[in-house]
């Protein structure tokens, strides 16, 4: 099917233009601790809230700027927390970290993975992380393949939404980020998932024990 399409578009002098994701540099120089890049790229999961990936991005919105944190889970690639705001500060970042937390079962421990931004390296994310029992990993400076799957979700939420919408203050940009967030985790079906949603893909695939 994506060779049909693309034999066509070529027939036809069309072009898929993809811009690339604006990126936000959250790191800050040697400030903090950092962590060992334990998730080493291997991205596959058996069972939810194994692996999370988090990140932070920067959208623009007329004068404004906006940072959006999110927290993904690597089984069913599930947005589990967003939080929004107009700085990047730790504490938007360390709300969301508590927020994916607190829907934990007892036994679940997730690997939580991010860059080197200094919200992760504060000592109030590494708390959080480590009073709930989860081990930090971190990519290696500069390395953002380490942190591949989460750099693609942000690319995509800029073409598939923002781009698209252009949301022109900053209420409609949260008002319009969550429900995009909804509809994807329920409806958008995704290659890695077999063709299915998060929602669908969580129903229909057994946990390995």
């Amino acid at each position: 099917m994506k060779k049909t399409v693309l034999k066509v578009m070529h027939a036809q002098g069309l072009r898929c233009l993809v811009r690339r994701r604006r990126r936000y540099n959250s790191y800050r120089g040697e400030v903090g601790t950092t962590a060992s890049n334990i998730l080493g790229r291997q991205f596959a999961t058996t069972a939810p809230h194994t692996k999370w990936l988090t990140d932070v991005s920067e959208f623009v919105i007329g004068e404004a700027k906006v940072y959006v944190s999110l927290i993904l889970d690597l089984y069913d690639n599930r947005v589990i927390s967003v939080t929004a705001g107009l700085s990047p500060s730790v504490k938007m970042v360390t709300d969301g970290s508590h927020e994916a937390i607190a829907n934990l079962a007892a036994d679940e421990v997730p690997l939580v993975h991010s860059d080197q931004g200094f919200q992760y390296r504060h000592r109030l994310w590494q708390d959080a992380l480590s009073q709930s029992g989860l081990t930090q990993s971190m990519s290696r400076k500069g390395t953002c393949l380490d942190n591949a799957v989460m750099e693609g979700f942000f690319s995509n939420l800029q073409e598939e939404w923002f781009r698209l919408t252009q949301p022109s203050t900053v209420a409609d940009f949260y008002a319009g980020l969550h429900q995009y967030l909804a509809w994807r985790n329920s409806t958008q079906i995704q290659a890695r998932l077999g063709f299915l949603s998060s929602d669908e893909y969580l129903a229909a695939t057994p946990v390995a024990a």
